[in-house]
């Protein structure tokens, strides 16, 4: 005899709303380039997730993980290329010459 397992109620589909969105967030931020603001939203989501919901809790990790790396690759990356332009603005003169 075969037995069904129960459809999953509306208070376990809910309850990793936050975690899915989070992850989502990380891929979107990691393929869509460097931002600032989605890999913000995502990590804020992972983390209430992390604190919330117990069930989802892989993804809302990877969730902070791939925000977490977007988001200080988006910082190094800035800072990278002011220093970088900063280095290069006494020699700005010579590209006009």
């Amino acid at each position: 005899m075969t037995t069904i397992a129960p459809a999953p109620t509306s208070t376990d589909v809910e309850t990793r709303g936050f975690a899915v969105s989070s992850l989502v967030l990380g891929i979107v931020s990691f393929v869509a380039g460097f931002t600032f603001v989605v890999p913000v939203a995502g990590l804020v989501l992972g983390i209430l997730a992390l604190r919330r919901e117990r069930s989802a809790r892989t993804m809302a990790v990877w969730g902070v993980v791939l925000n977490a790396v977007m988001l200080a690759g988006a910082v190094v990356g800035t800072l990278a290329f002011l220093v970088f332009g900063l280095l290069l603005l006494p020699f700005a003169p010579l590209a006009f010459i």
